[in-house]
């Protein structure tokens, strides 16, 4: 894709124009208030550009899967509530729904410079089957459309794709810009050596990403439970680790594609391992000679020290996926160890997926990195080399 090609929030005039931004406010909710406002915060710049050009700006957001039926449980109501205090004005008005009558007389009675949030697009079962019904009526709501939604284009939905064949102005919100200039940037000419670290708990999960990396980068580091399958695929003992037994030829495919092409793959040399995953009586052996009782958790120490020399010495960096279950203590100490490796090296670093960004965040060094993206499944197949449909309709691909 020629990410070049897309058109941009700047490239339009938008003073004083109805905008419909497709945001991604899938944020966590818990006793009707919003938990974690990081996604909501990440649309603030082109929310506030818009508002600074006196603008009528209309938002539009899924939250969570009501599966086309409306569930107050999923309503937007605490989200319009919190954007308001982060844009510090009286109030965002919330429509009853997404489409009909009532968000039609919000959106018209709309003053400039002022913001209104459509409720949850997913109480319509068009949304997800990209009605083009649906499609039509979100359309007539604007002027211009802003795709501003990085991880929901992955998704060829009535908001991200469907939308775009009604409205003549469409563009990239700042968001959206930024994760395709820096996940676009790993597709191209980066500063070497590359390092990609890979991990996660399947490795069925990252194949196309694997397969794609293979073709670009100079070290490929693999953590996480899917380095089990690598190291039983290997002669290795694991216990009762996680293996993927099915995937064991493809690890193996996987091991000879690197060496083909080059590409160092290093796996853990030590791991963390207990009875069970809520056990905190842990100890470390070899990667490979898991007692049969026990099952590995986490990268070991040694582990840790060998990739962080290898991160040390990187000119790019990508990291997409935590090196164990980071979320519990006892074994959150690999995970944790990659994130100050990354964060305190001289590469360009991205960070991409739900998982590695909580941990990125969870380590407090966030500003460490120089990508962190909002979009889990959308960045995985962005690298993959995939077209992402939110971003090509944009360009009329």
């Amino acid at each position: 894709m020629d990410f070049a090609a897309v058109p941009k929030l700047n490239d339009v005039n938008i003073e004083g124009r109805r905008v419909l931004v497709r945001v991604d406010f899938n944020v966590p909710i818990a006793n009707g208030k919003v938990v974690d406002d990081t996604r909501i915060r990440a649309a603030l710049p082109t929310i506030n550009h818009l508002i600074n050009s006196e603008s009528r700006v209309i938002l539009m957001s899924h939250l969570g899967r009501p599966n086309g039926k409306t569930e107050p449980e999923f309503s937007l109501e605490p989200v319009a509530a919190r954007l308001a205090e982060l844009l510090d004005m009286g109030e965002v008005m919330l429509t009853d729904s997404c489409v009909g009558d009532g968000a039609k007389n919000v959106v018209q009675n709309l003053r400039e410079g002022r913001v209104a949030l459509l409720e949850n697009l997913r109480f319509h079962a068009g949304e997800t089957a990209n009605d083009p019904q649906m499609a039509k009526e979100l359309a007539s709501f604007c002027d211009i459309y802003i795709n501003d939604a990085f991880g929901t284009s992955h998704r060829a939905h009535a908001s991200t794709v469907g939308i775009t064949e009604h409205v003549r102005d469409k563009a990239a919100g700042f968001l959206l810009e930024n994760e395709v200039k820096s996940l676009g940037a790993l597709m191209g000419k980066v500063a070497r050596p590359y390092v990609a670290i890979l991990g996660g708990a399947k490795v069925s999960d990252k194949i196309n990403i694997i397969k794609n990396l293979l073709d670009r980068v100079d070290m490929l580091i693999i953590g996480g439970a899917m380095a089990n399958t690598f190291a039983a695929a290997t002669g290795g003992k694991l216990g009762k680790s996680l293996v993927e037994t099915n995937k064991l030829p493809l690890a193996r495919d996987l091991i000879a594609r690197a060496n083909t092409k080059g590409v160092k793959l290093l796996l853990p040399s030590d791991s963390v391992i207990a009875a069970t995953s809520g056990s905190t009586d842990t100890m470390v052996v070899n990667s490979k000679e898991v007692p049969n009782d026990m099952a590995a958790f986490d990268i070991g120490p040694v582990s840790a020290k060998t990739f962080d020399e290898v991160i040390g010495k990187a000119g790019t960096v990508l990291w997409n996926g935590p090196m164990g279950m980071f979320e519990k203590p006892a074994f959150s100490d690999g995970t944790m160890a990659i994130a100050k490796a990354i964060a305190g090296s001289a590469a360009f670093s991205v960070v991409g997926g739900g998982d590695s960004v909580a941990a990125v965040r969870k380590s407090g060094l966030e500003r460490g990195f120089d990508h962190v993206s909002t979009g889990g499944g959308a960045s995985l197949e962005l690298l993959e080399g995939k077209i992402l449909p939110g971003i090509a309709a944009l360009i009329g691909k």
